[in-house]
């Protein structure tokens, strides 16, 4: 299905506002998350749930609406001076963290500060900036060398790792070391008393939370007004069991409903199903490129003539109308998306072909360790065709079944397999995350200092630059391009395909904003 038809049809039909469940009276909401939430830190980690986790518990200084625009959020306004190389933020009133102490603005530096050690498009703001100082409690102050007119969309991304505002004293901590404390200024506080790993986790409302004035809510923009008390997530791996709870009326909302069991939801008149988010997830495999085999790019590329993005995508679903191929190395449908360059996706895949080229790359039998979390269906699923498509031309894989939480822990080893290593890994993205090439974290060609992969690409890190400063959107468009082109030699990754993810309600709560799962505006019918 194409792309821009997909969409198209999403816009003319207005996503349907998921609803939960609870009698009026009730004020506890029952929510079954993606996977388990494994790691708390917001800034330490990409995983998507504990992103979702990081919202409720920490606010932003900006917020990006679902026009996928930079709204104020903990600041009032800002000011720019000097040709764009001088930014005044100024907070708003009434911000509190969760211990009753009061948001200082350096507070918020240090946490810019940390976040930015984690994340690519915070590292960009960084790279440009001179000077970020405090020159009050309420003030900060970034004096750049160059102007840098991403700022706001830096600091109020969507995407993770989240710019989450923490309190100076956990701020401080390595960026590379987990905190565990979660004292955040959000609409949510953390009941780590409560946390059971790997089945429960619950948040109760801060009461002393002031939504921002004015507007509507939109995705993590605007105020954020919570009718529920208590958010309890509730961790269920398996897919029919959590279908059949949220049926049941067990549980309210089941985050990314398995498609194969579509029928069987919207079968019922209590359950609405939707697609909440029209960016998609974008798949993809990343090899490791410090260690043998994947060490080699001309390994890396010999699996594009076995690589067949169908056969991933249609692991997760049959329907042909909720995924798309070819996906190249940005989100379909976004301004910088094209098909440039991905002529080796197109056509019959060549087995012999790759088997000859794995040859000729110097490849000689070594030990390709797979990392495969079980309890994360949609990548066990394509973990499986990518073991078996890689067995088919002659390569020695290792499945090493795992979970999302230790998979997300050994994918940091860059010691080779016998050290406990890793050659491979599936994982998942919005067309968010793969918009442009700021904040796209995977395209990053910086080596060791990147993210889990440590793909090394000079070439790309030019061309990102380049895009950085470019001077309107065509010039931006043509590099991507350009970086598309590059990738497609380099193979930081290997895109995998697009699908739409939808998410399944009890029909008695209105109020969910279209995005990925924020638990603000959303109240019983």
């Amino acid at each position: 299905m194409k792309r821009r038809t997909l969409l198209a049809g999403l816009a003319a039909a207005p996503l349907a506002r998921p609803a939960l469940v609870r009698a009026a009276s009730a004020t506890t909401l029952k929510f079954i998350p993606q996977v388990d939430l494994s790691f708390l830190d917001p800034h330490w980690t990409t995983a998507y749930v504990t992103r979702n986790h990081g919202t409720m518990v920490f606010d932003t200084l900006y917020g990006t609406d679902a026009n996928f625009n930079a709204q104020p959020q903990m600041v009032e306004g800002h000011t720019i001076e000097n040709d764009g190389k001088l930014w005044t933020l100024k907070l708003r009133d009434g911000l509190m963290w969760h211990d009753g102490t009061p948001v200082l603005s350096r507070d918020c530096a240090a946490s810019i500060r940390r976040w930015a050690k984690r994340d690519a498009m915070g590292d960009a703001l960084m790279a440009a900036t001179d000077e970020l100082s405090t020159p009050d409690d309420k003030t900060l102050v970034f004096k750049l060398k160059r102007p840098f007119p991403l700022l706001p969309d830096a600091l109020g991304k969507a995407g993770s790792p989240m710019p989450a505002m923490m309190p100076e004293r956990l701020a401080k901590t390595d960026a590379f070391t987990q905190i565990t404390e979660m004292v955040g200024s959000g609409p949510f506080r953390y009941k780590t008393d409560e946390r059971l790993q790997g089945a429960r986790n619950v948040y109760e409302k801060f009461e002393k939370y002031v939504p921002r004035q004015g507007g509507e809510p939109s995705w993590i923009s605007g105020p954020k007004i919570v009718h529920f008390d208590r958010v309890e997530w509730t961790t269920i791996p398996d897919a029919a069991t959590a279908a059949n709870a949220l049926i049941a009326g067990e549980q309210d909302w089941y985050e990314y409903a398995a498609l194969d069991l579509m029928g069987l939801l919207q079968k019922d008149k209590n359950v609405r199903v939707s697609v909440p988010d029209p960016t998609g997830i974008v798949e993809m495999m990343r090899p490791n490129a410090l260690q043998p085999p994947f060490n080699n790019p001309a390994i890396r590329r010999a699996l594009w003539l076995a690589l067949d993005q169908a056969n991933f995508m249609q692991a997760i679903t049959p329907d042909p109308k909720m995924y798309h191929t070819p996906l190249g190395y940005f989100g379909p449908g976004t301004p910088m998306a094209s098909e440039v360059g991905l002529e080796p996706l197109k056509g019959p895949r060549d087995l012999d072909k790759a088997k000859q080229a794995l040859k000729d790359a110097g490849y000689k039998g070594e030990r390709v360790v797979l990392l495969v979390p079980t309890d994360y269906v949609t990548l066990k699923a394509m973990a499986d065709v990518a073991a078996d498509m890689m067995k088919s031309i002659g390569m020695n894989v290792d499945y090493v079944a795992t979970d999302w939480g230790n998979m997300l822990q050994r994918r940091n080893n860059k010691g080779p397999v016998e050290q406990g290593g890793w050659s491979l890994f599936v994982t998942g993205w919005t067309g968010l995350d793969w918009a442009n090439p700021a904040g796209h974290i995977a395209l990053r060609g910086n080596g060791e200092a990147g993210w889990p992969g440590w793909s090394s690409s000079p070439k790309i890190e030019s061309l990102r630059q380049d895009w950085l400063t470019a001077p309107d959107v065509a010039a931006q468009k043509k590099i991507c391009e350009d970086i598309q082109v590059q990738a497609m030699q380099d193979v930081p990754y290997w895109p995998l395909g697009e699908y739409l993810q939808p998410t399944a309600i009890r029909t008695r709560i209105s109020g969910v904003n279209p995005g990925f799962a924020t638990f603000w505006d959303i109240r019983p019918v």
